[in-house]
C-alpha cells in the first residue's frame, strides 16, 4: 500500500533536492507533465528491470498523470516537452479517452494532426488503416522523445502484414530506448517474429541480448516460451554450444527451468537430440536425481528415448517415477509413453502374421500385398496390428483403452502424434528394405 503518494511522486520526479520542495512547497497540481512522465518512465524501466514490487507504483503514476492532464491549463502546453509527455503517457499505457480529451480542446495546435490521428485509430483498434502513415511518421520522429515509443507502435501495427517491416521497427525503437521498457517490447517481440519467419541466427541474437539485459522483468516467462520455440522449432539449425552459451548469463535456477522447458517441448515434438540434450543439462544443474527438478530431467529425457532402440529401458525408466513428481500434464505425457511402447513392445499376434499367406479360393495363396490390411473393429478393440511390423505399427495405437483418458489433453495428443510419424518412418524404412 502506499502511504505517501505525494511525496513518492516528488521524489521519483527528481524534485526532493531542497528542504523546501520535499516539505512539499511544490504541490503535485504544480508539476509539469513531462517531469511526471520522468517519474512513470523510471517506475516502467524499473519493473522490466526486476523490481517488481514498483509495478503498484505504475499503476498510482498511470492514474496521477491521467488526473493531472485532464485538469491542467492548455497553456501548459506551449512546452512541447508536455506535448510529448501527453503523447507518450498515452502510449505508456494511459487512458486513450484522455488523449482524446486533450486533442478535442487544442485550439492552438499543440498537438500534430497527423500524429493525433495515428494514435487516435491505433487506440481505437484501427491502426491498419494508418499502418503506412505510421512507419512514415515513426521514421520522421525517430531522433525525437516520441520516436521510440512510435517506433515500437508501428511495428505491432505491420507485425500481420510485413513482419521485416515491423522487425526494422522494433530494432529502431530499442536502439534508441536501450535499457528502458521499449526496449524490452521491442526485443520480445522480434524473438517472436524470428521464430515464425524461421530466422534463427537472429533469433538468437535478440535472446541473448534479453536475457543479458531483461532476465528479471516480469515478461520474461513469454520470453522464455518464445526462446523454446524457435529451438524446438529449428533444431536442425541450432547448436547445443549456442544453447548453452545464452543460457549461461541466467542463475543456475533460471537455467535449470529453460533447461526442462525444452525437454519438455522437444520431447513432445519427437526432437530426441535436443530433449536428451536439455534434460542432461537439467540434470546436472539439478544436482542428482533425488530432488523433483532431477527426477523431471529424467522423465523428459526418458520420453525423448521412447520412439529410438532404447525404448525398453526408457519405458522401465519413466514407469519409476512417482506421480507426486509430476504435474497432471506431466501424468498425461507418461500415459502417452506408456501406450506407445506397448504398442511398439508387443509381440505380434500369430493370427495377424497368417495374413500375409492366406490361400484364397482358388487355392492361391494372396500376397500381403493382395490382402485386406484394414483391422476389424474387434482387431482395434483389442489392440492387436492388423499387419506384420518389426517394431509395430504406430497407425494401430488404440485411441481408448489404455491411456485413453487424456486423449484431450493437448501434450498427450501431441506426443502420440509425434511419435506415430517417427514409427511410420521406421516401418516405411523397413519396407523398403524387405522389398
Amino acid at each position: 500500500m502506499i502511504r505517501h503518494p505525494r511525496l513518492i511522486l516528488l521524489l521519483l520526479a527528481g524534485l526532493a533536492a531542497t528542504p523546501a520542495v520535499a516539505a512539499g512547497a511544490e504541490g503535485q497540481e504544480d508539476i509539469a507533465p513531462y517531469k511526471m512522465l520522468r517519474s512513470l518512465q523510471f517506475v516502467q524501466d524499473s519493473v522490466v528491470l526486476g523490481d517488481h514490487s514498483a509495478a503498484e507504483m505504475q499503476r498510482f503514476m498511470l492514474e496521477t498523470i491521467d488526473q493531472r492532464l485532464r485538469s491542467i491549463d492548455p497553456s501548459v502546453f506551449d512546452d512541447d516537452r508536455n506535448v510529448d509527455a501527453a503523447l507518450i503517457y498515452a502510449m505508456s499505457g494511459g487512458n486513450p479517452q484522455t488523449l482524446e480529451y486533450l486533442i478535442s480542446r487544442d485550439v492552438n495546435g499543440h498537438f500534430d494532426n497527423r500524429v493525433s490521428d495515428i494514435l487516435r485509430k491505433y487506440m481505437a483498434g484501427k491502426g491498419l488503416l494508418v499502418a503506412q502513415s505510421l512507419v512514415e511518421t515513426a521514421n520522421e520522429y525517430r531522433d525525437k522523445k516520441i520516436g521510440p515509443y512510435l517506433a515500437l507502435v508501428g511495428g505491432n501495427v505491420t507485425l500481420a502484414k510485413s513482419p521485416m517491416e515491423a522487425l526494422k521497427l522494433y530494432d529502431q525503437a530499442r536502439l534508441h530506448a536501450p535499457g528502458t521498457i521499449v526496449e524490452e517490447a521491442a526485443l520480445r517481440r522480434s524473438v517472436a517474429i524470428c521464430v515464425d519467419a524461421g530466422m534463427v541466427d537472429k533469433g538468437l541474437e535478440y535472446s541473448r541480448r534479453y536475457i543479458r539485459r531483461f532476465l528479471h522483468s516480469p515478461y520474461a516467462s513469454q520470453f522464455a516460451d518464445l526462446f523454446v520455440r524457435l529451438l524446438v522449432n529449428h533444431d536442425h539449425e541450432v547448436k547445443a554450444d549456442d544453447v548453452v552459451g545464452i543460457l549461461s548469463f541466467m542463475d543456475e535456477a533460471r537455467q535449470r527451468e529453460v533447461y526442462l522447458r525444452i525437454a519438455r517441448a522437444a520431447a513432445i515434438a519427437g526432437k530426441g537430440d535436443l530433449a536428451r540434450m536439455a534434460a542432461a543439462r537439467a540434470q546436472a544443474l539439478a544436482g542428482d536425481s533425488d530432488n523433483a527438478f532431477g527426477a523431471l530431467a529424467d522423465f523428459y529425457g526418458g520420453m525423448a528415448s521412447i520412439p529410438t532402440d532404447k525404448i525398453d529401458t526408457a519405458a522401465k525408466n519413466i514407469g519409476t517415477i512417482s506421480d507426486k513428481e509430476l504435474s497432471p500434464r506431466d501424468q498425461a505425457l507418461r500415459a502417452a509413453a506408456k501406450v506407445v511402447a506397448e504398442q511398439i513392445l508387443r509381440a505380434p499376434d500369430p493370427a495377424s502374421l497368417a495374413q500375409a499367406s492366406t490361400p484364397n479360393s482358388n487355392g492361391q495363396e494372396m500376397t500381403s500385398e493382395h490382402a485386406d490390411a484394414s483391422p476389424t473393429a474387434e482387431q482395434e478393440a483389442e489392440g492387436n496390428p492388423a499387419s506384420p511390423a518389426v517394431v509395430g505399427n504406430a497407425a494401430a495405437l488404440p485411441s481408448s483403452d489404455k491411456g485413453g483418458q487424456h486423449d484431450g489433453d493437448p501434450s498427450f495428443s501431441s506426443f502420440v502424434t509425434s511419435s506415430r510419424s517417427q514409427l511410420d518412418e521406421i516401418d516405411g524404412l523397413l519396407n523398403k528394405e524387405g522389398n
